[in-house]
């Protein structure tokens, strides 16, 4: 079965498919929101920090702990744009094997997964001096692994449904599908840092490679694909 076909616009009397807001300006805003939460909460605590220390920084640093969750929460969105946008686009361009809707699912699993983080790092920065150093290390555990591994896992799937769909349709260079697709192995290979410390290094990479492989593909991704003029 082919994985692309004809535009229906042709179908609908020569109208120009429907292909949805730029992407690019979501995507910036995304990046942006990134780097700006990366700056504030850069004194996190690491995950193996303990319950006590975990409390102590909240203490000591809840205003940033705040405006981090609320930037997190904020990057999300833009973030859900673009898989809706990246869905609609690929449809658009003729695109109907289930690469489209993978790239839904994965950006809004992403996106999602950012917004839990962000409820943990708020609820965390909101700890009072009296409370138990269990409960400061879970709210930490609950954000880490939503923004962390379950972040990486969306996002790996988002690379890998634009990476395919582009690769087969010729709709972006090959180097660049291929990135896609080293940043789609690192997100799923990154949920093995629930259980190998060894794999944390992926997480990084996956969150900053793949927001400028996202920037690269917003700017790249053509609106109109040319028809073939074969019969």
């Amino acid at each position: 079965m082919s994985a692309t076909a004809p535009p229906r616009a042709a179908a609908a009397g020569g109208r120009r498919p429907q292909t949805g807001p730029p992407l690019l300006a979501p995507a910036v805003s995304a990046a942006a929101l990134t780097v700006a939460y990366t700056v504030v909460n850069r004194a996190t605590p690491h995950p193996d920090a303990t319950g006590a220390e975990v409390l102590r920084y909240a203490q000591e640093h809840g205003a940033a702990a705040r405006l981090g969750a609320l930037l997190l929460l904020a990057s999300a969105v833009p973030l859900a744009l673009c898989a809706a946008v990246l869905y609609r686009r690929l449809r658009a361009l003729g695109i109907t094997a289930p690469g489209s809707a993978i790239t839904l699912a994965g950006g809004l699993l992403a996106a999602s997964a950012l917004g839990l983080s962000a409820a943990g790092g708020w609820a965390g920065g909101r700890l009072t001096p009296d409370a138990p150093p269990a409960l400061a290390r879970a709210l930490a555990d609950v954000s880490f692994l939503a923004g962390g591994p379950a972040f990486a896992a969306g996002f790996g799937l988002l690379a890998a449904g634009v990476s395919v769909s582009a690769l087969l349709a010729g709709l972006l260079p090959r180097a660049l599908c291929w990135a896609g697709l080293v940043v789609a192995a690192a997100g799923m290979l990154a949920l093995l840092a629930l259980v190998a410390d060894g794999f944390m290094y992926l997480l990084p990479v996956v969150r900053f490679g793949g927001v400028v492989w996202l920037l690269f593909v917003a700017a790249l991704l053509p609106i109109t694909r040319r028809r073939s003029t074969e019969p």
